[in-house]
Protein backbone atom coordinates (compact mmCIF):
# COMPACT_ATOMS: atom_id res chain seq x y z
CA UNK A 1 0.00 0.00 0.00
CA UNK A 2 1.36 3.07 -0.94
CA UNK A 3 1.48 5.77 1.80
CA UNK A 4 0.31 9.37 1.63
CA UNK A 5 2.40 11.97 3.64
CA UNK A 6 0.32 14.92 4.06
CA UNK A 7 2.48 18.22 4.43
CA UNK A 8 2.06 20.93 7.27
CA UNK A 9 0.13 23.24 4.48
CA UNK A 10 -2.55 20.57 5.03
CA UNK A 11 -2.46 20.31 8.42
CA UNK A 12 -2.91 24.18 9.12
CA UNK A 13 -6.07 23.84 6.40
CA UNK A 14 -7.54 21.04 7.86
CA UNK A 15 -6.55 22.45 11.71
CA UNK A 16 -8.00 25.79 11.00
CA UNK A 17 -11.54 23.78 9.49
CA UNK A 18 -11.81 21.14 11.96
CA UNK A 19 -11.41 23.68 14.85
CA UNK A 20 -15.08 25.21 14.40
CA UNK A 21 -16.65 21.85 14.16
CA UNK A 22 -14.50 20.09 17.48
CA UNK A 23 -15.97 23.54 19.29
CA UNK A 24 -19.36 23.34 18.03
CA UNK A 25 -19.83 19.25 19.19
CA UNK A 26 -17.99 19.74 22.86
CA UNK A 27 -20.64 22.70 23.14
CA UNK A 28 -23.31 20.48 21.79
CA UNK A 29 -22.51 17.79 24.33
CA UNK A 30 -21.68 19.89 27.47
CA UNK A 31 -22.18 23.40 26.81
CA UNK A 32 -20.58 26.16 29.00
CA UNK A 33 -18.41 25.19 31.95
CA UNK A 34 -18.43 27.63 34.40
CA UNK A 35 -14.37 28.21 33.84
CA UNK A 36 -12.73 30.24 35.79
CA UNK A 37 -14.32 29.00 39.00
CA UNK A 38 -13.01 31.87 41.13
CA UNK A 39 -14.66 34.87 43.38
CA UNK A 40 -12.57 38.01 41.83
CA UNK A 41 -9.54 38.06 38.95
CA UNK A 42 -7.01 38.51 41.33
CA UNK A 43 -7.89 34.65 42.65
CA UNK A 44 -8.15 34.14 38.80
CA UNK A 45 -4.01 35.51 38.79
CA UNK A 46 -3.03 33.19 41.66
CA UNK A 47 -4.88 30.05 40.10
CA UNK A 48 -3.02 30.44 37.52
CA UNK A 49 0.55 30.72 38.82
CA UNK A 50 -0.30 27.80 41.29
CA UNK A 51 -1.91 25.63 38.67
CA UNK A 52 1.39 25.37 37.10
CA UNK A 53 2.50 21.72 36.95
CA UNK A 54 -0.05 20.37 39.23
CA UNK A 55 -3.53 18.89 39.09
CA UNK A 56 -6.23 21.79 40.12
CA UNK A 57 -7.66 19.80 42.77
CA UNK A 58 -3.86 20.60 44.32
CA UNK A 59 -4.70 24.72 43.35
CA UNK A 60 -8.33 24.53 45.08
CA UNK A 61 -6.34 23.34 48.49
CA UNK A 62 -4.36 26.22 48.12
CA UNK A 63 -6.51 28.66 47.24
CA UNK A 64 -9.04 27.86 50.36
CA UNK A 65 -5.85 28.03 52.60
CA UNK A 66 -5.51 31.32 51.50
CA UNK A 67 -8.85 32.22 51.97
CA UNK A 68 -9.07 31.22 55.23
CA UNK A 69 -6.19 33.02 56.05
CA UNK A 70 -7.60 36.12 54.61
CA UNK A 71 -5.00 36.65 52.40
CA UNK A 72 -6.79 36.01 49.24
CA UNK A 73 -5.83 39.84 47.77
CA UNK A 74 -3.19 42.11 46.49
CA UNK A 75 -2.99 43.12 49.93
CA UNK A 76 -2.53 40.07 51.73
CA UNK A 77 -0.39 38.75 49.34
CA UNK A 78 1.77 41.72 49.80
CA UNK A 79 1.95 41.84 53.32
CA UNK A 80 2.23 38.31 53.96
CA UNK A 81 5.62 36.84 55.11
CA UNK A 82 7.37 34.73 52.14
CA UNK A 83 7.95 31.91 54.60
CA UNK A 84 4.18 31.81 55.34
CA UNK A 85 2.87 31.92 51.97
CA UNK A 86 4.94 28.95 51.03
CA UNK A 87 3.18 26.72 53.59
CA UNK A 88 -0.04 28.23 52.56
CA UNK A 89 0.63 27.02 48.70
CA UNK A 90 2.42 23.90 49.57
CA UNK A 91 -0.46 21.77 48.12
CA UNK A 92 0.47 23.19 44.81
CA UNK A 93 3.76 21.87 44.35
CA UNK A 94 7.05 23.78 43.68
CA UNK A 95 5.51 25.83 46.95
CA UNK A 96 8.61 27.83 46.97
CA UNK A 97 9.67 29.23 43.25
CA UNK A 98 4.86 29.79 43.51
CA UNK A 99 5.02 31.59 46.20
CA UNK A 100 8.09 33.97 45.29
CA UNK A 101 6.83 34.48 41.73
CA UNK A 102 3.58 35.77 43.62
CA UNK A 103 5.80 38.20 45.06
CA UNK A 104 7.01 39.82 42.30
CA UNK A 105 3.62 39.50 40.47
CA UNK A 106 2.73 42.26 43.37
CA UNK A 107 6.04 43.90 42.87
CA UNK A 108 5.41 44.34 39.49
CA UNK A 109 1.85 45.57 39.43
CA UNK A 110 2.57 47.91 42.45
CA UNK A 111 6.18 49.58 40.34
CA UNK A 112 4.11 49.44 37.27
CA UNK A 113 0.63 50.02 37.39
CA UNK A 114 0.13 51.59 41.49
CA UNK A 115 -1.23 48.10 42.30
CA UNK A 116 -3.82 48.77 40.42
CA UNK A 117 -5.79 45.78 38.39
CA UNK A 118 -7.86 48.06 35.99
CA UNK A 119 -5.02 50.52 35.14
CA UNK A 120 -3.02 46.65 34.49
CA UNK A 121 -5.48 45.40 31.99
CA UNK A 122 -6.43 48.66 30.23
CA UNK A 123 -3.38 48.02 28.13
CA UNK A 124 -3.15 46.68 24.75
CA UNK A 125 -3.18 43.10 25.17
CA UNK A 126 -0.04 42.59 23.05
CA UNK A 127 2.29 45.16 25.12
CA UNK A 128 0.52 43.50 28.66
CA UNK A 129 1.52 40.01 27.47
CA UNK A 130 4.84 41.00 26.73
CA UNK A 131 5.06 42.20 30.16
CA UNK A 132 3.95 39.40 31.96
CA UNK A 133 5.84 37.24 29.91
CA UNK A 134 9.03 39.21 31.19
CA UNK A 135 7.77 38.28 34.75
CA UNK A 136 9.75 35.23 36.38
CA UNK A 137 7.83 32.78 36.58
CA UNK A 138 5.37 33.35 33.41
CA UNK A 139 5.43 31.24 30.26
CA UNK A 140 2.40 31.55 27.84
CA UNK A 141 0.40 29.20 29.12
CA UNK A 142 -0.08 31.14 32.42
CA UNK A 143 0.34 35.01 30.88
CA UNK A 144 -2.35 33.98 28.64
CA UNK A 145 -4.93 32.76 31.38
CA UNK A 146 -4.34 35.33 33.41
CA UNK A 147 -5.13 38.11 30.29
CA UNK A 148 -8.20 36.12 28.99
CA UNK A 149 -9.29 34.50 32.40
CA UNK A 150 -8.87 37.49 34.72
CA UNK A 151 -8.78 40.26 32.42
CA UNK A 152 -11.11 39.56 29.30
CA UNK A 153 -8.48 39.62 26.84
CA UNK A 154 -9.06 38.03 23.48
CA UNK A 155 -6.46 35.26 23.53
CA UNK A 156 -6.68 31.84 23.46
CA UNK A 157 -4.97 29.50 26.29
CA UNK A 158 -2.78 26.74 24.78
CA UNK A 159 -2.24 23.96 27.17
CA UNK A 160 -1.04 20.56 27.27
CA UNK A 161 -4.62 18.58 26.53
CA UNK A 162 -5.05 20.86 23.56
CA UNK A 163 -1.57 19.94 22.14
CA UNK A 164 -2.31 16.55 22.89
CA UNK A 165 -5.36 16.31 20.87
CA UNK A 166 -4.80 18.36 18.46
CA UNK A 167 -1.02 16.21 17.78
CA UNK A 168 -3.55 12.82 18.07
CA UNK A 169 -6.17 14.36 15.46
CA UNK A 170 -3.41 15.19 13.39
CA UNK A 171 -3.92 18.87 13.47
CA UNK A 172 -0.36 19.39 14.38
CA UNK A 173 2.90 17.87 14.67
CA UNK A 174 4.64 17.21 17.53
CA UNK A 175 7.32 20.11 16.89
CA UNK A 176 4.19 22.56 16.15
CA UNK A 177 5.36 26.19 18.44
CA UNK A 178 2.80 27.42 21.20
CA UNK A 179 2.23 30.27 19.45
CA UNK A 180 1.28 29.09 15.94
CA UNK A 181 -1.59 27.09 17.45
CA UNK A 182 -2.83 29.83 19.29
CA UNK A 183 -3.36 31.86 16.07
CA UNK A 184 -4.45 28.96 14.58
CA UNK A 185 -7.02 28.66 16.72
CA UNK A 186 -7.95 31.75 17.09
CA UNK A 187 -7.87 32.60 13.75
CA UNK A 188 -10.79 29.22 13.03
CA UNK A 189 -13.04 30.95 16.37
CA UNK A 190 -13.08 34.53 15.70
CA UNK A 191 -14.20 33.87 11.89
CA UNK A 192 -17.17 34.37 10.71
CA UNK A 193 -18.42 30.63 10.90
CA UNK A 194 -18.14 31.00 14.96
CA UNK A 195 -20.60 34.10 15.07
CA UNK A 196 -23.77 32.18 15.28
CA UNK A 197 -23.01 30.00 18.01
CA UNK A 198 -25.70 30.86 21.22
CA UNK A 199 -23.76 29.62 24.04
CA UNK A 200 -25.97 29.82 26.39
CA UNK A 201 -28.81 27.43 24.79
CA UNK A 202 -26.04 24.72 24.09
CA UNK A 203 -25.62 21.11 26.39
CA UNK A 204 -26.18 21.49 29.99
CA UNK A 205 -23.35 19.24 31.80
CA UNK A 206 -21.14 21.85 33.17
CA UNK A 207 -17.83 20.84 34.73
CA UNK A 208 -17.85 23.71 37.42
CA UNK A 209 -20.22 25.76 39.57
CA UNK A 210 -21.01 28.99 38.41
CA UNK A 211 -18.69 31.36 40.34
CA UNK A 212 -18.74 35.89 39.91
CA UNK A 213 -15.60 35.24 37.46
CA UNK A 214 -17.45 32.66 35.63
CA UNK A 215 -20.37 34.69 35.25
CA UNK A 216 -18.79 38.02 34.43
CA UNK A 217 -19.98 40.13 31.34
CA UNK A 218 -16.69 38.97 28.69
CA UNK A 219 -16.60 40.20 24.97
CA UNK A 220 -17.82 37.64 22.63
CA UNK A 221 -14.52 36.80 21.27
CA UNK A 222 -13.16 36.01 24.67
CA UNK A 223 -16.28 34.13 25.33
CA UNK A 224 -15.71 31.75 22.73
CA UNK A 225 -11.66 31.41 23.46
CA UNK A 226 -12.96 31.04 27.04
CA UNK A 227 -15.39 27.85 26.50
CA UNK A 228 -13.18 26.06 23.78
CA UNK A 229 -10.42 26.04 26.27
CA UNK A 230 -12.05 25.30 29.04
CA UNK A 231 -14.17 22.00 26.99
CA UNK A 232 -10.86 20.82 25.87
CA UNK A 233 -9.72 20.64 29.36
CA UNK A 234 -12.54 18.26 30.38
CA UNK A 235 -11.84 16.35 27.05
CA UNK A 236 -8.36 16.30 28.14
CA UNK A 237 -8.88 14.84 31.76
CA UNK A 238 -11.95 12.35 30.96
CA UNK A 239 -10.92 10.83 27.88
CA UNK A 240 -7.39 12.22 25.96
CA UNK A 241 -5.26 10.55 28.74
CA UNK A 242 -2.11 9.19 28.94
CA UNK A 243 -4.50 6.18 28.22
CA UNK A 244 -7.03 7.82 25.69
CA UNK A 245 -10.19 6.17 25.97
CA UNK A 246 -11.70 7.43 22.50
CA UNK A 247 -14.74 5.01 22.34
CA UNK A 248 -16.33 7.56 25.00
CA UNK A 249 -14.82 10.76 23.63
CA UNK A 250 -17.42 13.12 21.82
CA UNK A 251 -14.56 14.14 19.51
CA UNK A 252 -14.11 10.44 18.61
CA UNK A 253 -15.71 10.47 15.27
CA UNK A 254 -12.81 13.31 14.42
CA UNK A 255 -10.24 11.22 14.69
CA UNK A 256 -8.09 10.58 11.40
CA UNK A 257 -9.04 7.48 9.32
CA UNK A 258 -5.09 5.54 9.77
CA UNK A 259 -5.36 4.13 6.17
CA UNK A 260 -6.13 7.38 4.56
Amino acid sequence: MTQITRSPDHRITRSRKDVLHYYRALLARWGPQNWWPAQSRFEVIVGAYLTQNTAWTNVEKAIAQLRREHVLSLKGIREIPLRKLQTLVRSSGYFRQKACNLKTFITFLDTKYGGSLDRMFAQPTEKLRAELLALKGVGPETADSILLYAGNHPVFVVDAYTRRILERHGLIGPKTKYEEIRLRIEQAISGAEARPFRILQAGTEPRHPVSRMSRGKRTERAQHYNEFHSLIVRVGNQYCRSKPKCEECPLQSFLPNPSA
